[in-house]
């Protein structure tokens, strides 16, 4: 999530900087013997709009790779308060009557997953139920919450495992988690067990990339990616990824946030993924910053990966980016006709259950 408040902070230091004659905060020298990786993949931005020069992405031990938070230049040609903020402000939330789920009855071998919104999922497998960046937010400091959540929090099964890929606000909300900690272990990455600690689970698991923890039948592995982990301007520190979950035989992979990046070839190499939650929106943010997947990259990932199938998610929930709430998906499944791989794709609907 591109933290406005952050990027126009760092932008007008930069500003300052070149009037003063001085180095822009956070353009440092590579140190010898080290180098900086080109962002790849396709501009995420509209076919009008001019492509923004890519900043180098810092590499992180483990296969990650942090995106810094110097905004690309032509940031500034638009303005996302008062084309996106602002308007949103004045759209109902859609989604207000949210029925009671009826989760299914699962045989042995079986996945159940129910997508609450964003990047929140309830998965299930005989006898367990998992969370994974549980979010029931209706705001994100200014930014408004346009789709309500799948399902009410209140309708939630007993949950025996959480998970939290990274501390951004839109993926760690402390009074979510307040909510559903019920004396329960939670899976962070390294450097983000602070944030969770007063919460009032039973431990809380700090992983460091390709570290496993094992709770009941299930087995959570964090896989690199390319995002950052600040929550705020000065906690870049913090760590971020993905999760491989193994459980009743079957392999989940839950990407957290993610630009597109080489790394998702190892990860297909080391485990065999029968199910892939992949993020497709928010790729056009106020920042002109790589940060997240498009469509078109998000079936790149899913090949690279060799998922048998992919659940498209991070798309819909918050105004996070420039483009419409409802083109991530349409030009998800263009993309997916055009690779040949559109039966592979599960499009779901914010708190009906599925089962693989």
């Amino acid at each position: 999530m591109d933290n406005p408040f952050t990027i126009f902070r760092e932008a007008a230091k930069a500003r300052l900087a070149k009037a003063r004659g001085k180095p822009k905060p956070g353009a440092k020298q590579p140190a010898k013997g080290k180098t900086t990786a080109k962002l790849g993949g396709k501009p995420a931005l509209k076919p009008s709009a001019k492509p923004a020069a890519k900043p180098a992405a810092k590499r992180v031990p483990g296969g990650a790779k942090k995106v810094g938070l110097k905004p690309a230049d032509g940031w500034n040609k638009r303005n996302f308060i008062t084309e996106v903020l602002i308007p949103s402000l004045f759209v109902p939330r859609a989604g207000g009557k949210r029925s009671k789920p009826l989760f299914p009855v699962l045989k042995a071998g079986e996945i159940g997953v129910t997508w609450i919104g964003h990047a929140s999922f309830l998965l299930q497998a005989p006898g367990v139920n998992l969370l994974v960046d549980p979010n029931w937010a209706k705001w994100l400091k200014i930014i408004k919450r346009i789709r309500n959540p799948g399902l009410k929090i209140h309708d939630l099964p007993a949950i025996d495992l959480v998970l939290v890929t990274h501390a951004h606000f839109d993926h760690l909300d402390r009074r979510t988690l307040r909510f559903v900690a019920e004396n329960q272990p939670i899976v962070v990455p390294f450097k983000v067990g602070n944030l969770v600690h007063d919460l009032g689970f039973q431990s809380v698991h700090e992983l460091q990339y390709w570290d496993s923890f094992e709770s009941g039948p299930a087995r959570i592995t964090l896989t690199p990616c390319r995002h950052w982990g600040a929550r705020v301007l000065h906690d870049s520190h913090r760590g971020f990824g993905g999760y491989i979950i193994e459980i009743a035989g079957r392999t989940i992979f839950h990407c957290g946030d993610t630009a597109y990046f080489e790394g998702f070839k190892e990860i297909g190499e080391r485990f065999k993924i029968d199910l892939a939650l992949l993020p497709i929106g928010a790729y056009d943010p106020p920042s002109g910053r790589e940060v997240h997947m498009n469509p078109e990259e998000a079936i790149d990932a899913f090949l690279d990966l060799g998922a048998k199938r992919m659940v498209p998610m991070h798309y819909g929930s918050f105004r996070l980016s420039y483009e419409p709430p409802d083109e991530p998906p349409a030009r998800l499944l263009a993309a997916a006709r055009k690779r040949g791989v559109e039966d592979r794709i599960s499009v779901m609907v914010e708190g009906r259950p599925l089962v693989f």
